[in-house]
């Protein structure tokens, strides 16, 4: 038996769900259909200039299958542009919720996902760091500090 997809996490809706090239009559068209997953791979790497393993913990998939979902998106997206095709935006596996929703849209981790929430966490910490004008810190020492060996 098959093990179900997991539900993509979409924080965004497009503004416009179909796109057609301009002068040509709707009915003439060829269509092409962009999953909301593959909208959001595509706004997230691509448009908001998000890391692929900050975007994958966000949507809540693996950085594989988040390059997948990306690399199939931007393919529609040319053969859309380069054939002068209707885009139209819907469908997939997903599962839309709040901008505001941290990292991962459900509470659990998953697999290895403690792990990755971590490494993004730490990321982030040495970014603050960073942002404020103190020196920048190695993940060796950051561990130490988090821990309480170093002052």
């Amino acid at each position: 038996m098959v093990r179900p997809k997991k539900k993509r996490c979409v924080r965004v809706t497009p503004a416009s769900a179909f796109y057609k090239p301009q002068g040509t009559a709707l009915h003439e068209l060829q269509g092409i259909t962009l999953t909301m997953e593959g909208f959001e791979a595509i706004r997230l790497v691509d448009a908001e200039n998000v890391s692929r393993i900050e975007a994958a913990a966000m949507m809540d998939v693996s950085q594989p299958t988040l390059c997948r979902i990306l690399a199939e998106a931007r393919s529609t997206v040319a053969k859309a542009l380069a054939n002068g095709w209707a885009l139209r935006i819907e469908g997939g596996n997903y599962e839309i919720i709040d901008k505001d929703a941290g990292d991962r849209c459900r509470a659990g981790h998953g697999r290895g996902g403690r792990k990755r929430h971590k490494k993004i966490q730490r990321r982030r910490k040495e970014n603050m760091i960073n942002r404020k004008g103190r020196s920048s810190l190695n993940n060796r020492e950051l561990t130490e500090k988090e821990n309480g060996s170093i002052e």
